[in-house]
């Protein structure tokens, strides 16, 4: 009787251990020396002044500017946005596929290692530094934006799919090669559709970022709409800049449904 109570007892919950108490602790240490040592005037915020100069910036961006040509105009940005994110989002989803078979250790330790630090040079160049290397070699427009965009995501896209194919059942693939298949048939039939469903959950919340992304680069001279965003701020044209920023909104928030969509559809 002791023994059948001794298995049911819960397993140990995973903040009993010492190491995580203390990993929790530091992480809370920090948090509390960053609002100590950053000079935070929160108070700045809710001064007379302050409510006055912002409601009065605000105003400005009222009505939006909804004159037929420059609708076509925004409509035409909006698509190059679009259209660099895709680009950019499959391009980098290939190549990084194409670095995740040797990253998840499948040609051994070396190229794994070698293979995992170039995917961790790629991401941590942010897209703005790859943009502004780009666009020196490509020329200003949406072909360097959308390099940018495929250089940064391919080494996060890479980091990920390699996870997933280390951490997938080696049994399915073992059994056919066992029974005569060739390694790539076999990788093609037994890894790839178990890790096939998260493998395109990343791609389409990378590209949900990188269709803000997309919007961002414009401002450096990538094309779409943070280029026009970025003309009229800087001509103090408030009216075209709030149309621009309300095509931003629409397009994100329907790439986010569509997303949204797929990956549920995906999951059933």
């Amino acid at each position: 009787m002791s023994e059948r109570m001794t298995n049911a007892l819960p397993p140990r919950p995973p903040f009993a251990s010492l190491g995580m108490l203390a990993l929790l602790a530091a992480l809370l240490g920090l948090i509390v020396a960053s609002f100590l040592s950053l000079p935070l005037q929160w108070h700045e915020l809710v001064t007379a002044e302050a409510v006055r100069t912002t409601g009065e910036f605000l105003r400005g961006f009222a009505p939006p500017e909804l004159a037929p040509a420059f609708v076509y105009k925004v409509l035409l940005a909006t698509g190059e946005t679009l259209a660099m994110s895709a680009l950019g989002t499959l391009i980098a989803a290939a190549l990084g596929l194409a670095l995740a078979l040797p990253a998840s250790g499948r040609f051994g330790a070396a190229p794994r290692a070698g293979t995992r630090m170039l995917l961790n040079v790629l991401r941590s160049i942010p897209e703005l530094v790859w943009a502004s290397i780009l666009l020196i070699a490509a020329g200003l427009g949406p072909f360097g934006g959308t390099l940018a965009l495929a250089a940064h995501t391919a080494g996060v896209l890479g980091r990920l799919f390699a996870d997933a194919l280390e951490n997938v059942a080696p049994a399915p693939e073992a059994t056919l090669r066992i029974n005569g298949a060739r390694p790539f048939a076999a990788f093609l039939y037994a890894t790839l559709p178990q890790t096939a469903p998260q493998m395109m959950s990343y791609t389409l919340y990378r590209w949900e970022n990188n269709i803000r992304a997309a919007a961002i680069l414009g401002v450096i001279g990538a094309g779409g709409l943070g280029q026009m965003l970025k003309y009229h701020l800087a001509l103090f044209q408030m009216q075209q800049a709030a149309t621009v920023i309300l095509a931003m909104l629409l397009l994100v928030g329907l790439v986010d449904a569509l997303s949204f969509g797929l990956r549920r559809g995906m999951t059933r």
